[in-house]
């Protein structure tokens, strides 16, 4: 498996941005995909951006297409999520994920064996 550790969450006011980072290690980090989801409380985890392990393909969830983007920089073990025009319906714990190396990018939870700790994000209007 590979260690996650996310950072970058916070508190800010509705139309602003963040940037979350997602440092890993431990198996190789460049030949997996990575995912980011969200988890508001009450409801599941839902899937928010993916990508592959070239950072070729990128994927997100039609709720953040155009305001958020996902990137990687293999070098430094390390992926993105820049958030922009953030809504409070954003508000949620989200969680950086690591599939296993080689496999077809995964939009769903289940296709990822390896989750970081969460770091929250707040959205207020």
């Amino acid at each position: 498996q590979v260690q996650l550790v996310e950072s970058g969450g916070g508190s800010v006011q509705a139309g602003g941005s963040l940037r979350l980072s997602c440092a890993a290690s431990g198996r190789t980090f460049g030949s997996s995909s990575m995912g980011w989801f969200r988890q508001a409380p009450g409801n599941e985890r839902d899937f928010v951006a993916a990508i592959s392990w070239r950072g070729g393909n990128t994927y997100y969830a039609d709720s953040v297409k155009g305001r958020f983007i996902i990137s990687r920089d293999n070098a430094k073990n390390t992926v993105y999520l820049q958030m922009n025009s953030l809504k409070p319906e954003d508000t949620a714990v989200y969680y950086c994920a690591a599939d296993r190396p080689y496999r077809p990018t995964s939009l769903r939870p289940s296709g990822y064996d390896s989750w970081g700790q969460g770091t929250q994000v707040t959205v207020s209007s």
